[in-house]
């Protein structure tokens, strides 16, 4: 009966142990750097598309101030 009984209380003794132990955290994701390499490309490739962009704009304004300024040939 004594064994019983010590058996016992050790057993929940180890439970209570065991209950209050802190859980073990859960490990980074290895595709966490990928991730940020692959936003950073895409937010280069969009900076990239909006100077082009910018440029597209400047020339035809130059374009269109090059026309407007260069003389009329008389038509006859």
């Amino acid at each position: 009966m004594n064994k019983l009984l010590a058996t016992l209380i050790a057993g929940f003794f180890a439970a209570g142990v065991f209950a209050q132990a802190p859980a073990a955290a859960p490990a980074a994701p290895a595709a966490a750097p990928a991730k940020v390499e692959a936003k950073a490309d895409m937010k280069a490739a969009k900076e990239e598309k909006k100077a082009e962009k910018k440029a597209h704009k400047a020339d035809k304004k130059a374009d269109k101030v090059a026309a407007a300024s260069a003389p009329v040939a008389d038509k006859k």
